[in-house]
């Protein structure tokens, strides 16, 4: 097999979509799983949006007091720790599709899911989604 024909070949077999930016890739897993839910929820619970601007507070200060910048790379760092974190103590992240829908339910979701969401709110207000 020549070269191209190589290359044409591992072209075929990669998958269709491939993030440009590994962080990226994982900032739109966590949106899959819990972001769309718990945004669209926070957008009809004056409450739960609180909440969520609140957890978005501390994820800043967090990124800044490690001198980490709030972009793409510094984002998906703080949602892999809180998403090791959470499998440490026994806590699963929603497979897409099965987060919550409600107000009522963020409300009582587990703190590393709100954490979550305010990253993937983080993520969507800078553009990085």
């Amino acid at each position: 097999m020549t070269n191209s024909a190589a290359v044409s070949a591992a072209a075929a077999a990669a998958p269709a979509f491939v993030p440009a930016c590994p962080a990226r890739g994982f900032l739109d897993e966590m949106m899959a799983r819990v972001g769309v839910d718990g945004l669209a929820a926070a957008l009809g619970d004056a409450g739960l949006l609180a909440q969520v601007d609140q957890h978005a507070a501390a994820v800043r200060d967090a990124l800044a007091g490690a001198g980490r910048e709030v972009d793409a790379d510094g984002l998906a760092a703080y949602a892999r720790s809180i998403v090791f974190a959470a499998k440490r103590m026994g806590r699963a992240v929603p497979e897409p599709g099965h987060a919550p829908l409600t107000g009522t339910a963020w409300l009582a979701a587990d703190w590393h899911q709100m954490r979550l969401v305010a990253v993937c709110m983080i993520a969507e207000s800078a553009g990085l989604l």
